[in-house]
């Protein structure tokens, strides 16, 4: 029995020792598998790192590629529009129509006699204000959509369906040819009306770049929106007829040949929502003393909101212009072209 007692005893201390063992190595063995998993995680999250930056490389990729192309389209555009302009100065017969408009508004400010009602500023003054504004309005919303139509006619549509970014670029280019037009005939207008009947010009640096701001938002207001109307309108012929009443009542009801106080409220709401009357009250306000005030409906030039709505209507005629020419691209084919060949070549050999 004591021997016994003995062996245990033996066996007791080496049993635990070997206990101890175990556990020590089991413990190494979770740490191993911790730094194991830790390494894991450091690579997975490496590589996560690693698929981010290569995600964000695509990306920039991307973003560089279309600010690339968005430039060429731009430089493609101002190319285009700088080559019509030239062929517009080669061809003054075109511009023919505007000259009209310029006489008939020298002819009308030379027949006015009166003031602007509770001011001293000359009635005609107010007048070829007006005038200027709607010259500026009708180049962008006639005489581009006629432009429009007519090449459309021609198959320069069709021609732009095969051209990567030809609508982008056409669109630059009409409006370069456009705001070119316009600022010559706006300064014709000016120069003749103060050298012949002492019309307004601005008094001040100020009043010049007003006239500047106004003039080029204008622009951009009635442009892109002249280009929407242009893609839908069925033909040149008719262009004409279904644009110039609407224009005409505009000219009327917008203030821009007389004071638009003397209108109905009502009148002056309406009008009130499109741009030609903010942008007749921002060319007075260049234009006109600031006398001339005391005849808005406002009692100021509210040249604030004359350059949001311009703005606005500027964003929503982009908005609108690019899809309905890719629109009215698509649409084109040979098949169609031939046939309004076909069909105005029987008309002019009918009259």
């Amino acid at each position: 029995m004591a021997a016994a007692a003995g062996a245990d005893g033996a066996a007791g201390p080496a049993g635990t020792t070997g206990a101890a063992a175990t556990t020590t190595v089991g413990r190494g063995g979770a740490a191993e598998g911790a730094r194991a998993a830790g390494a894991t995680e450091g690579a997975g999250a490496a590589g996560a790192t690693e698929g981010a930056r290569a995600a964000g490389a695509v990306r920039t990729a991307h973003t560089g590629r279309r600010s690339a192309a968005a430039r060429r389209h731009w430089r493609a555009g101002f190319q285009r529009g700088v080559i019509e302009i030239r062929h517009l100065l080669r061809n003054p017969k075109e511009m023919t129509g505007n000259v009209l408009n310029i006489v008939v508004a020298l002819t009308l400010a030379s027949y006015l006699s009166g003031h602007v009602p509770g001011t001293h500023v000359p009635m005609a003054h107010l007048t070829l204000s007006g005038f200027a504004a709607y010259l500026l309005f009708q180049i962008g919303l006639v005489s581009l959509p006629q432009i429009l139509v007519t090449e459309r006619e021609e198959g320069a549509l069709l021609r732009l369906r095969a051209t990567p970014g030809g609508i982008p670029a056409y669109l630059v280019a009409k409006s370069v040819l456009v705001v070119a037009l316009a600022l010559a005939t706006l300064v014709l207008l000016l120069g003749t009306a103060a050298l012949l009947v002492d019309g307004p010009l601005p008094h001040s640096a100020g009043g010049w770049l007003t006239l500047l701001w106004v003039s080029a938002l204008g622009l951009l207001a009635v442009v892109p929106l002249g280009a929407a109307i242009g893609a839908v309108l069925p033909n040149p012929r008719e262009a004409l007829a279904l644009i110039m009443l609407p224009t005409m009542a505009l000219l009327i009801t917008s203030g821009a040949m007389f004071p638009l106080s003397s209108l109905p409220g009502v009148v002056q709401k309406i009008a009130s929502v499109f741009p030609l009357k903010w942008m007749a009250q921002g060319l007075r306000s260049a234009l006109l003393p600031d006398a001339a005030r005391a005849a808005e409906p406002a009692g100021s030039w509210e040249l604030p909101t004359v350059a949001l709505v311009l703005t606005a209507w500027a964003v929503l005629g982009f908005l609108l212009a690019v899809p309905l020419l890719r629109r009215a691209a698509r649409r084109e084919s040979g098949s169609r072209l031939a046939q309004r060949h076909r069909r105005s070549t029987g008309d002019a050999r009918t009259a």
